[in-house]
């Protein structure tokens, strides 16, 4: 859904109406997971997949009876051997889709949402026909139909489990539908090594913030990809008003301990998913041991990943950065 933002936010600005059609279960190989989506608008314009080409066009023919008729439908498709071979599979499967007209309240709520990088769950019951809808952001606010009791609790559940699923109640099948919010890097100190950095943070979908108070830094560095803010603070007098949860990623670049202890003091003691701080053992112990006098336990100073990034023998400020986002990566998959 991520990718269609664009898409979503033109159907809605033009008054198209649209059909989403999501993968909501798969046998065998399947050349797209579940939670894939696609849309169509009622002028024809796609954008999305939901199988990698082998079964779009039919997705495409079907919408047209989904407008005529406002009607959601389960469509099941086999991939044949062919077909898989074609997008990269050994083998074909089978999948499920579920084709409906989508409503522009929960539209809207949801490009407000992804532009704001808010969590929230998407509930639609698979029947041939009305088709119940809602969104829950994690504050439980409803947008769309009141879901039946006991679907809520279900769909907290695949949230926590950050799984798409098909559940059962009251005789009727929900697909749940989770959207946690993107990745966040917070950067200390702006270098060569934090602007590669920032360009394969955003490859992958992080949203990035660089935090250095030397304006040298932060005003001369080049970044051939703009991260999302760039804060000429001291990290103490910014940190506090980020969200420190674990879907937050900090990495320690300044080189200069009163930059890099400053931030520290306030990480240490938060619910972020990794801390990484650049420098050698010799270095890191002297961190360990400046901490240590300004009261944090060795268990806190455990957080720290130091030296930072995984060993690939890196050399230069590319490679280093490949290196951190390899950790990163490996953190955000073990976590979640």
């Amino acid at each position: 859904m991520k990718e269609l933002l664009n898409q979503l936010t033109n159907n809605i600005k033009t008054a198209k109406q649209f059909a989403l059609a999501r993968v909501i279960q798969t046998w065998g190989s399947s050349p797209r997971p579940v939670g894939s989506c696609m849309v169509v608008s009622e002028t024809g314009e796609m954008a999305g997949s939901v199988s990698g080409g082998c079964v779009e066009g039919a997705v495409i023919k079907e919408s047209k009876n989904i407008f005529s008729t406002g009607n959601g439908k389960r469509l099941s498709y086999g991939v044949s051997d062919n077909d898989a071979w074609a997008v990269g599979l050994s083998c074909g499967g089978k999948i499920q889709v579920y084709l409906q007209p989508w409503p522009t309240e929960i539209s809207k709520k949801i490009i407000s949402l992804l532009s704001a990088n808010e969590s929230f769950i998407l509930i639609t019951s698979l029947l041939d026909g009305k088709t119940l809808n809602t969104l829950i952001t994690l504050d439980k606010n409803f947008i769309g139909e009141n879901p039946p009791e006991g679907i809520v609790s279900k769909a907290m559940e695949a949230f926590q489990k950050r799984t798409h699923e098909t559940v059962m109640v009251d005789g009727v099948e929900y697909f749940i539908q989770v959207f946690p919010r993107r990745g966040r890097m917070i950067i200390i100190g702006a270098a060569h090594v934090a602007a590669d950095l920032v360009s394969l943070a955003s490859q992958f979908d992080f949203e990035t913030i660089v935090i250095d108070p030397r304006k040298t830094f932060a005003k001369n560095t080049t970044f051939t990809t703009q991260p999302n803010q760039l804060l000429e603070n001291y990290p103490s007098e910014v940190l506090n008003d980020l969200k420190l949860d674990p879907y937050t990623y900090a990495v320690i670049l300044s080189h200069d301990p009163k930059i890099d202890d400053d931030a520290l003091h306030v990480l240490l003691r938060s619910k972020v998913a990794y801390i990484g701080a650049l420098g050698s053992k010799k270095n890191h112990e002297k961190r360990t041991a400046r901490l240590m006098e300004s009261g944090f336990t060795a268990e806190e100073i455990s957080k720290i990943n130091a030296p930072i990034g995984l060993n690939i023998n890196a050399v230069g400020a590319k490679e280093i950065a490949l290196s951190i986002m390899g950790a990163v990566i490996k953190a955000k998959n073990e976590n979640h």
